[in-house]
């Protein structure tokens, strides 16, 4: 027999988990109803920390740029450093600026060139959306959040979860001491097949990231 206060405990949580059940459908929902229209979009990632002064920045701009020009609206995580670069080339340039902000401890504010946003207190739903509504993946120099979202995509297409999509690293010195490690240790060991680095692209190259994925992309 449960003693009362343990019931009332085990009653609590269980009325906590069905609100939290319903938080993240209407989550789900409210992400569909604002990206359900936007047009083929290109997920680009990465730092929250680069300032506008430094090249990194201005380098995102115009490759944002020059994906707005070939036709694709650019989703980011709508904040600051790379992620405002990122909606800044598109924005400028008259294209489809997405954001989906996250809600976190340290307070990031959504960045100025948005034109189509979405909040999210979740970070597995906000991942979702970033899969749902890209045709490809940029993925810029970042930390761990850059890290979590480029795995994801790369776990997700190696075991057929998703059908494949072109996925792009950009910045050939900051990537490559990753994927020297990929090829000095996860492939001699087993733990995945030299084949599924080909999954992504590595350049340094604006025109080459735009071709590669219009290429594999039909806009």
């Amino acid at each position: 027999m449960i003693h009362r206060s343990k019931q009332y405990l085990i009653d609590d949580l269980s009325i906590h988990e069905s609100w939290r059940l319903f938080k993240i459908m209407s989550e789900i929902v409210d992400g569909f109803e604002n990206l359900s229209e936007i047009g083929p979009a290109v997920s680009v990632f990465g730092s929250a920390r680069v300032k506008q002064d430094e090249p990194l920045y201005q380098k995102t701009v115009e490759l944002s740029k020059a994906l707005s020009e070939a036709g694709f609206s650019v989703i980011t995580g709508g904040g600051p450093g790379l992620m405002e670069a990122g909606n800044k080339g598109a924005f400028e340039n008259g294209g489809e600026s997405i954001g989906l902000h996250i809600h976190l401890p340290m307070e990031q504010k959504n960045n100025e060139f948005l034109n189509v946003k979405s909040e999210f207190r979740y970070f597995f739903i906000r991942k979702l959306m970033f899969i749902k509504y890209a045709l490809a993946y940029v993925a810029l120099p970042g930390g761990y959040g850059t890290l979590d979202e480029l795995s994801e995509a790369l776990v997700l297409i190696q075991t057929h979860r998703i059908k494949p999509f072109p996925i792009v690293l950009f910045g050939t010195e900051f990537w490559s001491g990753l994927i020297d490690w990929f090829k000095s240790q996860m492939v001699p060991n087993g733990f995945c097949r030299a084949e599924d680095l080909d999954l992504f692209k590595v350049t340094d190259d604006v025109d080459e990231v735009v071709s590669y994925i219009r290429k594999h992309v039909i806009v």
